[in-house]
């Protein structure tokens, strides 16, 4: 089995760009963020002539998250309770015996600004609503975009960027929590000190510098670990391809026995 998850950065500019990779890489489960667009307009479609089925939370023109698979995936929760100020972020469904989450976590902007608390509130509740409504002993997968590095291992430029946005002490603890209630870090199981990033500015020319951050992240439950063979930040599809403009995001891809 094939997982993966993906900041689109917008799936209506991208779909085309989408389209190809499910082609390519064949995965059959996919935890899309950051469509951009409402569920009226999801192309359900266009999908479904790959082969994919689809569960979505839309919002116009920000946020939105979706799941696709080869079978109709079963909604369990649409939001993050108590947390509908910041739109639409939070997706779990049962597919192929796996809870399967994906979340767009906040931003937070800097951190003097006013979302940053409401950042660490988000992924507070995050934490708190795994532990209610989910337990770490059954198969499960918490993917997204985290935004945020859980080590210095995983910036550029940590001493740079130490204790700001993305690179607090703060942010830190809270995805630490979400690891210690149950989660482990794919990437990390197979590659503990590895630095590679999973987004990259477009500005700059920071790609192909090498100036990115390792912010989307697969994260699991030990029954889904066990079966985990591989892991890959797929950098190709960071690439225009024909022409074709990518997210700022590439995808993260683990296969399961």
């Amino acid at each position: 089995m094939r997982i993966a998850t993906w900041n689109v950065n917008g799936l209506r500019a991208r779909l085309d760009y989408v389209r190809r990779w499910l082609d390519a890489r064949q995965p059959d489960i996919v935890g899309l963020q950051e469509l951009k667009l409402s569920d009226d307009l999801f192309p359900h479609d266009e999908l479904a002539e790959l082969g994919y089925r689809a569960a979505v939370y839309g919002q116009k023109a920000w946020n939105g998250v979706a799941i696709l698979a080869r079978s109709q995936p079963t909604v369990l929760q649409v939001g993050l309770p108590g947390q509908e100020d910041f739109g639409s972020r939070l997706l779990t469904a049962e597919v192929e015996g796996i809870t399967f989450t994906t979340v767009y976590c906040p931003n937070g902007k800097n951190t003097g600004h006013e979302d940053f608390p409401k950042k660490l509130a988000w992924f507070a509740a995050l934490r708190d609503h795994l532990a209610a409504t989910q337990s770490a002993d059954v198969a499960a997968v918490v993917c997204g975009d985290f935004n945020i590095c859980p080590t210095g291992l995983d910036s550029w430029n940590e001493d740079a960027f130490h204790g700001e946005i993305f690179h607090t002490d703060a942010e830190r603890e809270r995805y630490a929590a979400l690891l210690d209630w149950g989660l482990e870090d794919l990437y990390r199981q197979l590659y503990p000190d590895a630095r590679e990033f999973s987004w990259w500015d477009y500005r700059g020319g920071s790609f192909h510098r090498g100036q990115g951050l390792r912010i989307d992240h697969l994260l699991a439950t030990a029954p889904v670990v066990a079966r985990l063979q591989s892991v890959v930040i797929d950098r190709d599809w960071r690439k225009k391809v024909d022409d074709r403009t990518p997210s700022d995001h590439a995808p993260v891809v683990a296969d399961l026995d």
